[in-house]
């Protein structure tokens, strides 16, 4: 009974999501018990309103006293700072895995290899320009507003794998040795306010058609599931972190399309 009262502790999930998708210290403050870790999907968006809320003050407030262009790489750097780029090498992996594989098996094995192959490489190198030039097309007001919004969002929305795909590996054979547990229901609804909110909050303050920015990156990951869903029968954490990026690129390149054609 104590086992099953620790899982569903809130708190200890929130501090083992911060622990596990960040690289501050927050273990220093507090460990939460192993099994949280299981858990930390259900406030992964939560997580993003930290890395997007740091993301965004850089551009918002260094744009004051910085070139745009360096403010917009500076705040890139902010971000991989307190993730430790976890995403960005889950993103690498999948690209090595999907690009460079064959069968499941092969795929499985070389996005589990440490070692960054050309897909990756070539893969990362044009994420990070879309990532930086869309950033820069807009004003530091607008970005600021769209990375605060964005990172939760597709938090949220590639949470979802975890209910619509089993997991590709056993779990002794996982990465981090944790494979997330479905969330519940409330958890469901949870994960729901906590990616729509800033979203939400961004379409009222700037104006931009909100089926857009909400449909198109919603479609991105399904049609990201299919391919997973037809190469492996499941995910993993790299395939986790690279729907995430991916998806929330497509919020910045939808973003970026209205605010060039409005003006």
């Amino acid at each position: 009974m104590e086992e099953t009262s620790v899982k569903t502790r809130w708190y200890d999930t929130l501090w083992a999501a911060l622990i596990f998708f960040t690289r501050l210290p927050f273990w220093r403050v507090y460990q939460p018990p192993q099994a949280s870790y299981k858990a930390v999907v259900e406030f992964w968006p939560l997580t993003g309103w930290l890395t997007g809320g740091a993301m965004a003050a850089t551009l918002y407030f260094g744009s004051i006293i910085l070139p745009w262009s360096v403010t917009v790489i500076a705040a890139i750097v902010v971000r991989l700072l307190i993730t430790g780029a976890l995403h960005e090498d889950g993103l690498a992996d999948f690209l090595d895995g999907f690009g460079g594989g064959g069968d499941r098996a092969r795929i499985l094995a070389i996005m589990k290899d440490s070692h960054i192959g050309t897909y990756g490489v070539l893969g990362l190198i044009l994420y990070m320009l879309l990532l930086g030039t869309t950033l820069y097309s807009m004003t530091p007001r607008v970005a600021a507003l769209i990375v605060f919004a964005a990172g939760p969002f597709s938090k949220m929305v590639t949470s979802q794998l975890v209910n619509m795909l089993p997991y590709a590996r056993r779990e002794e054979e996982a990465k981090n040795k944790t494979v997330y547990r479905k969330p519940s229901l409330a958890a469901g609804l949870s994960l729901t306010v906590q990616g729509l909110l800033p979203m939400a909050l961004m379409i009222w303050l700037t104006g931009i058609s909100w089926y857009l920015i909400i449909a198109i990156p919603a479609l991105v990951m399904y049609f990201l599931y299919l391919l997973l869903l037809r190469k492996i029968q499941g995910y993993t954490g790299d395939c986790c972190g690279a729907v995430c990026l991916l998806v929330e690129l497509a919020v910045y390149l939808v973003a970026c399309s209205q605010f060039f054609i409005d003006n």
